[in-house]
Formats: C-alpha cells, sequence, structure tokens
C-alpha cells in the first residue's frame, strides 16, 4: 500500500511540475502589441529576443541552396521581425529607456539592402539573387525632387550675385597679374608689328584728315608738320571787343539818366 501511494504521489507530482511548466511557457510567449509591455526591464528582454531570432535567420538565407521559396519565406520573416523591434525600441523610448535608433548598433539593419524606390524593405543574403530582384537593384534610383522657387531663393545671397569674390584676398592680385601680362604682350606685339613693317608702308606718309585743301591755297604748310590757317572773315581784336564794350556801357548809362545820346 506505501508503495503505491509513493508512486502516486510521484505520479502527482509530476503532473505537478509539468502544468507549472506551461503556465511558465505561457507567461514567457512574448506579447503581440509591444504597447502592452508596461516593464522596461521586459522590453529590454524581449528586444533581445527579437535580436537573436534576426541572427539566426540572417545566418539561415545566406545558403542559397533553401531554394527560392523558402529564401523568399526567411527574407519576409526577417523583415516582419525588424519591424517588430523597431516597436519595442520605440516602447522602451517611451517608458524612459535609452533611444536605439539614435544610438543602438546597426549591424543587422546594413546587412540588407534596399531596393530603389521601395523604402524600408531589405534584401538579405541569398534572397538579392533571387530572380527579379537582381533587376531591381541594377535600376538606377529615381531622381531627387525639385526644389521649389522659395528653397531656391534661400541659397540667393550677395555671395551669389559676386559681391564678395574682392573679399578673399585671392582674386584681387590674380587679376593684377593677368593685366600686367596683357599689356606687356600688348606691348610686344606692336613692336614686332612695328620692326617688320615693309617700306612701303613706312614711306606712306599719314593722311591729315583736317587739313582743308581747296584751289585757293589757304594753308601754308611750316616745317613739314604746322599749318597756319588763314580766316574767312575778318577777327576783331582785343582792342576793338573792349571799345566796343565801353561804348555799349556808355550807351547804357546815358539812357538810364536820361541823357539824349546827341549830347
Amino acid at each position: 500500500m506505501a508503495r503505491n501511494a509513493e508512486k502516486a504521489m510521484t505520479t502527482l507530482a509530476r503532473w505537478r511540475a509539468a502544468q507549472l511548466g506551461e503556465n511558465e511557457k505561457i507567461k514567457k510567449r512574448r506579447p503581440y502589441l509591444a504597447s502592452e509591455c508596461k516593464s522596461l526591464y521586459a522590453c529590454e528582454k524581449w528586444r533581445m529576443q527579437i535580436i537573436r531570432e534576426i541572427a539566426k535567420k540572417v545566418a539561415q538565407i545566406q545558403n542559397a541552396g533553401l531554394g527560392e521559396f523558402r529564401i523568399r519565406d526567411l527574407n519576409d520573416e526577417i523583415n516582419k521581425l525588424l519591424r517588430e523591434k523597431r516597436h519595442w525600441e520605440d516602447q522602451i523610448k517611451e517608458l524612459g529607456g535609452p533611444d536605439y535608433q539614435k544610438v543602438g548598433p546597426r549591424m543587422l539593419d546594413h546587412e540588407g539592402k534596399e531596393v530603389p524606390g521601395n523604402r524600408g524593405y531589405k534584401y538579405f543574403g541569398a534572397a538579392k539573387e533571387l530572380p527579379g530582384v537582381r533587376e531591381l537593384f541594377e535600376q538606377e534610383p529615381p531622381p531627387p525632387p525639385r526644389k521649389t522657387r522659395a528653397e531656391l531663393m534661400k541659397d540667393i545671397d550677395a555671395d551669389y550675385y559676386g559681391y564678395m569674390d574682392d573679399d578673399d584676398g585671392i582674386l584681387i592680385p590674380l587679376e593684377s597679374r593677368a593685366e600686367k601680362i596683357a599689356v606687356q604682350r600688348a606691348i610686344s606685339e606692336w613692336k614686332s608689328k612695328k620692326e617688320h613693317s615693309t617700306d612701303v608702308d613706312t614711306e606712306v606718309e599719314e593722311v591729315n584728315i583736317y587739313a582743308v585743301c581747296d584751289s585757293d591755297e589757304e594753308t601754308e604748310i611750316l616745317d613739314g608738320s604746322q599749318q597756319r590757317f588763314v580766316a574767312h572773315v575778318p577777327v576783331p581784336s582785343q582792342q576793338d571787343i573792349e571799345q566796343a564794350l565801353l561804348k555799349r556801357r556808355k550807351q547804357e548809362l546815358m539812357e538810364k539818366y536820361g541823357i539824349p545820346s546827341e549830347q
């Protein structure tokens, strides 16, 4: 009897332990929503669990012999775990913990490659060589969006119009040096042309466009260069001008005092 009782107690103890183990497993299951967990310690634990699962699946997806369908499923699971990890990191930040999206390591994120134009979804390992995926990576990324007129006007200042080019102390010395070189080159060219001019050019005298010549020979050439012009009308002298002014002043005074011009 005692032996049977001990066996029954042992069986009951095992059954009780199994029940407790199952309950512990149920309690340790990761919550579906990160917002339901209010413990910072638990959030940190679930985040580390997700990271271990991601690392395990990333190691598995490196094997190209798994087949196309299995590789696609693994890649979808990794992206799902990455999104879940970000939810837990947001909850940790909400509870006063560190911001892992800024200070945390990004090794797992950088192992994947995003398709241009499809932000967020990544391809890992052999998934990058699947049919149709390789062509997506070969496409050129979309052009950047064009800036509006207001955004372009923000970059326009005095420096844009060249008003501050002389303030750097570099442009003015360069311009002075270039100006001296240009002047010296022009002088050298002028001297070279003058030295290599033909004898015919040297014998041809320059025509004075200001000279006035007619049949009456109104000008006389002195010393081969100076000219003396003959006036066509009589020109009053300085004395004649003074007498005319004196006579006009005298006439004005006589008219002012009412003196007849005959007196």
